[in-house]
């Protein structure tokens, strides 16, 4: 089984593709198919067609910017919480920050709350 920061980190990679079928097969390996994904402009998204949809409007809205992993503020049981960032590849400082909780089932999430600084 993969370390909670490896799933966090697939999780963050299914944010950063723009292919299609390349996303639908990082959800699958990050996501349960029954997972649920909410943020303060979704409510309860269900499986992985509509958090891939959400995600492709996300890349074209972004352009160019990139999702990074924060810090892992602390895990234990079956969830965690981390901070996100979105921003230029190159680094500097981020445009859009945030918060992500997230619940475990076996070597993928189940379900992802986040919250926008």
């Amino acid at each position: 089984m993969s370390t909670v920061n490896d799933l966090i980190q697939r999780y963050i990679a299914v944010w950063n593709e723009r292919d299609s079928a390349a996303r639908t097969a990082l959800i699958a390996a990050a996501l349960t198919e029954d997972s649920v994904y909410s943020d303060p402009d979704h409510a309860a998204l269900r499986g992985h067609a509509e958090l891939s949809s959400v995600v492709a409007q996300a890349r074209e809205r972004f352009g160019d910017l990139v999702f990074t992993l924060g810090t892992v503020i602390n895990v234990h049981h079956d969830v965690a919480l981390f901070t996100w960032r979105l921003g230029a590849p190159d680094g500097g400082n981020p445009v859009a920050t945030g918060y992500d909780f997230v619940e475990i089932a076996g070597d993928r999430i189940r379900r992802v709350v986040g919250f926008f600084e």
